[in-house]
């Protein structure tokens, strides 16, 4: 890590100089100067000082970001097409995440496999076609523009109730499928 560096980027987004950075920590300038070009190192008592005055801690400071990926191509989707069932993990290796979403496109009287009860929450949205939510022994109908939402802790999957194809969003917490 260079302590230097990230010193000076702190300081500029709060809009100080070095003088008044100096000033809040009882430094001089020419010491703000040769820290942030790493000339030189601070004790940790003189690090905390100008963390206070940056208003960071020791913790904040040295914690490091990872650069996550953030957007995704569908050249990186991944998937799997079973028994008229089309399932595109839409965020690859989304299982270690909170969440997983996957775009689901079931073919005319086709349906997704039954998943077995588990803790968690599971929320669709149709974005064409037709649809029955089948939660335990209930077949609730979803069509274009409609939503659903339920706790997994029953039997659940969809089929497709129309004479065409039926795309749907489905995000599951945590990731299950």
């Amino acid at each position: 890590m260079n302590l230097g560096n990230k010193i000076k980027m702190m300081r500029q987004q709060l809009n100080l100089t070095q003088e008044e950075l100096a000033d809040r920590c009882e430094l001089t300038k020419g010491y703000i100067s040769q820290l942030e070009n790493d000339l030189t190192s601070p004790s940790i008592e003189t690090l905390l000082d100008i963390l206070n005055a940056l208003g960071s801690n020791l913790s904040d400071f040295f914690r490091e970001e990872k650069d996550e990926k953030i957007v995704f191509s569908k050249e990186e989707f991944i998937e799997k097409e079973l028994d008229g069932v089309l399932m595109k993990w839409i965020i690859p290796n989304a299982q270690k995440n909170r969440i997983e979403p996957v775009l689901v496109e079931i073919a005319p009287q086709a349906r997704t496999e039954e998943d077995i009860p588990h803790e968690g929450e599971e929320f669709g949205y149709v974005l064409e076609g037709k649809i029955k939510v089948c939660l335990g022994n209930k077949k609730i109908a979803a069509k274009k523009g409609e939503t659903f939402y339920y706790a997994a802790e029953k039997p659940h999957y969809l089929e497709n109730a129309g004479k065409d194809k039926a795309r749907v969003l489905w995000i599951s917490t945590p990731p299950n499928f």
